[in-house]
């Protein structure tokens, strides 16, 4: 209970932080406190009830693959998936890290006092960003299960902590360029030269 109280408070507090940050026209530190404290309540408030759900649709994506092809069976009830390899059987257990909330999260969070977007455009690429971070996670669970079926359980550290990362940051690499560093490219201007056409007044 304190700790929920504990919480709550820190919630009034971010919030206040804002509007005096607001209201003294700090643009760079109004973002970077709103993101953060954003960041923190996802994690405080929204995380325990969507990270099993999240694990669920994870491993029922990927296990689309495994269906398929017979290297591998996903428990998506459970969030946990059952490999099977040339040296042995092993079970992936999808938990916070692997669902993707904490990227999912900070996505949300940037995106949230990104102002290069209205409100509603920041609702839509919140809503295709978040699709995007679970399809790209189920992509990188569903290259490291293959990875093990193929070449064995003595690659499941290589698979799991190298290339599964990688090629998911990667993805998000790409998520990020298009979000956050294309319209900003687009819709800037310098003297009367823009890379935006303006429409006719």
């Amino acid at each position: 209970m304190t700790r929920i109280l504990f919480s709550i408070f820190l919630f009034g507090a971010w919030i206040y932080l804002l509007t005096v940050l607001y209201r003294s026209k700090l643009k760079f530190w109004y973002y970077i406190v709103g993101a953060a404290g954003f960041f923190l309540s996802m994690m405080t408030f929204v995380r325990p009830y969507v990270t099993l759900p999240l694990a669920r649709v994870v491993a029922a994506l990927a296990g689309v693959v495994g269906n398929l092809t017979g290297t591998y069976e996903a428990f998506y009830k459970y969030g946990v998936i059952f490999i099977n390899s040339i040296s042995g059987s092993v079970s992936v257990r999808i938990d916070l890290e692997c669902s993707g909330i904490i990227e999912i999260s900070a996505f949300l969070a940037l995106l949230a006092f990104f102002k290069v977007y209205s409100i509603p455009e920041r609702i839509y690429v919140g809503l295709i960003g978040t699709v995007y971070t679970i399809v790209a996670n189920a992509l990188r669970l569903t290259l490291i299960c293959l990875m093990i079926h193929f070449l064995g359980t003595d690659y499941y550290f290589l698979a799991h902590t190298f290339v599964g990362r990688i090629f998911f940051y990667l993805l998000q690499v790409i998520l990020y360029f298009m979000v956050f560093t294309k319209p900003q490219v687009v819709r800037m201007k310098v003297g009367h030269f823009g890379y935006r056409e303006e429409k006719d007044s």
